[in-house]
């Protein structure tokens, strides 16, 4: 009795670790599509990495807690790729004192990894009802669940991570898909690959005899890596097709556009004493790039960190009146007893032409959600005392140049606030963001999102941001010119203004519904093939 002790002990053990073995797997995987984005950039990891969970999705009839699965794996992948907001630590120049600044960075980065694994759980959840189901309409139900999933989850206030932008800055030809139904075109893409790849080692050729049916899995079904392949393909010449179209830039159009790089510290910024500090230091860059002939200048988000009633009179917007050349500014918009982050158009002149506030808030950052529940528990980040509110959804940003597209910061994630605007006529993109209370991954995701932007509106994009990365990029989501990270920078570069239309600005996000509409048609007609077969 004694000596069986041991070995029932093994068992148990070795039991643990075969019903752990699942979880870790989807764990890495999901940790692996987290490094195809800043700062490993291993983009091509997103045409596999989603394979491992659809088979384990497919196959867990035999697992005691398989909904725990997508969770692992949708943790590993957001927590992986959004590990950048653990940047926000210490929160000390907030006036937080370390521990609670820990406590909430923590928060913040354990809540954000599980909303995206509460996403991939549905999405496994829906996936794994059809496991009876034909291989090709499973593939082609999960594509469109995820797409819906990524449509209804961007419509919420807190979204980044698109499989899409998996792609981004690397795949410039794949990212051209963009062009004909935003994000949604390229996310079809990764996760139907994926399907594919999974569904051939499902779906294994027939082993000669059971002793090699532990070798099934080199056996992959040839037919589903052919079309895995052939989409890949396809996908890729659609896009290069896209891609060498040549850019029109008639010297009418061209605007030569300057931007500072304040390299300002958040602790410095928003703090009394330092304003003196980042007065001088946006005028001086601002005198620069006038003495360069520049039509405009930008200035990221915050830049002056007062209210409109002040801005006025500061010597920054004295020195616009000197050269008389047009900036974009950005400070506080004043609503009431309210503010908004808001970018000015103010005019050589001195006078503020126009003004676009921030739609898309940052939550916890700069805003609570359920401030009444949690108010009391998770204090306002923001140093302000005033009550900050969103801008209008439908706002329209006119300049003496023409209309452009405006996004600061955050609304970089979410393309239909720029496709609304490029149908509304907007020209060229003013992107004007702050993040220097992150590490650089950050910023570097945030130039790839607004690299997205600009191809599916086949816009020009300026990006000034505080400490990095501002740039330039041409509508073919080429990189003109980068800045340094944390550094102090003026640079100018000539634009053109365009009025083209891609399919995505004139239709917006038409293939999810074109896909659920398919999966509807193929589920119906499934069901109908299986009723007569039963009969016959």
């Amino acid at each position: 009795m004694k000596s069986a002790t041991p070995n029932k002990k093994q068992w148990k053990q070795s039991n643990r670790l075969t019903a752990l073995l699942p979880h870790l797997i989807a764990l890495t995987a999901g940790i692996f599509m987290g490094l195809t984005v800043a700062p490993v950039g291993a983009w091509f990891l997103a045409g596999i990495a989603l394979v491992p969970l659809w088979v384990l999705v497919i196959s867990s009839s035999k697992l005691k807690n398989p909904s725990l699965l997508p969770l692992a794996w949708g943790v590993g992948f957001h927590g992986t790729a959004l590990f950048w907001i653990t940047g926000i630590h210490p929160m000390t120049w907030l006036g937080v004192p370390w521990w609670p600044s820990l406590i909430i960075t923590c928060f913040c980065w354990l809540f954000i990894s599980l909303w995206g694994g509460l996403f991939v759980s549905v999405w496994a959840f829906c996936l794994g009802r059809l496991k009876q189901q034909n291989p090709g309409l499973r593939i082609l139900i999960g594509t469109s669940l995820w797409c819906a999933l990524e449509a209804l989850w961007s419509a919420s206030p807190l979204w980044w991570s698109s499989l899409a932008y998996t792609q981004s800055p690397q795949n410039l030809i794949l990212l051209h898909l963009g062009q004909l139904s935003g994000t949604s075109t390229i996310t079809a893409v990764i996760v139907a690959v994926n399907g594919l790849l999974a569904e051939g080692w499902i779906n294994h050729r027939p082993t000669s005899s059971a002793s090699s049916a532990p070798l099934r899995f080199l056996n992959p079904n040839i037919k589903y890596l052919a079309v895995a392949t052939a989409l890949l393909i396809t996908s890729h010449l659609t896009g290069w097709l896209l891609y060498i179209q040549p850019l029109a830039q008639p010297p009418a159009d061209a605007l030569k556009i300057g931007i500072i790089q304040g390299n300002i510290p958040n602790g410095v910024l928003l703090r009394p004493q330092g304003f003196y500090r980042v007065v001088e230091s946006y005028t001086n860059g601002y005198l620069t790039l006038a003495d360069q002939g520049v039509d405009a200048v930008l200035t990221p988000e915050g830049a002056l960190p007062i209210f409109q009633r002040n801005l006025m009179t500061t010597a920054f917007v004295s020195a616009v009146k000197e050269k008389g050349i047009l900036a974009w500014i950005g400070a506080f918009g004043e609503q009431g007893r309210s503010y908004a982050i808001s970018l000015f158009t103010v005019t050589g002149k001195g006078e503020i032409f126009s003004r676009y506030d921030k739609s898309k808030l940052v939550p916890l950052g700069e805003y609570i959600p359920f401030e009444g529940i949690f108010g009391g528990i998770i204090q306002r980040l923001s140093p302000l005392e005033a009550h900050q509110i969103p801008g209008a959804a439908n706002q329209n940003f006119d300049t003496p140049f023409g209309r452009a597209i405006a996004g600061i910061c955050y609304e970089s994630a979410f393309p239909e606030v720029f496709r609304r605007q490029a149908a509304a006529g907007g020209q060229f993109i003013l992107s004007s963001s702050n993040d220097a209370h992150y590490s650089a991954a950050m910023p570097f995701q945030h130039h790839a999102q607004d690299i997205m932007r600009a191809i599916e509106s086949d816009r020009w994009a300026i990006r000034a941001t505080n400490t990095g990365y501002s740039g330039f990029v041409d509508p073919h989501g080429r990189t003109l010119w980068i800045s340094g990270y944390n550094t102090y920078e003026t640079h100018a570069e000539t634009i053109y203004r365009r009025q083209t239309q891609t399919l995505y600005v004139r239709w917006g996000d038409w293939l999810t519904p074109l896909l659920l509409g398919l999966a509807a048609l193929g589920w119906v007609i499934n069901i109908l093939w299986q009723h007569h077969h039963i009969h016959d």
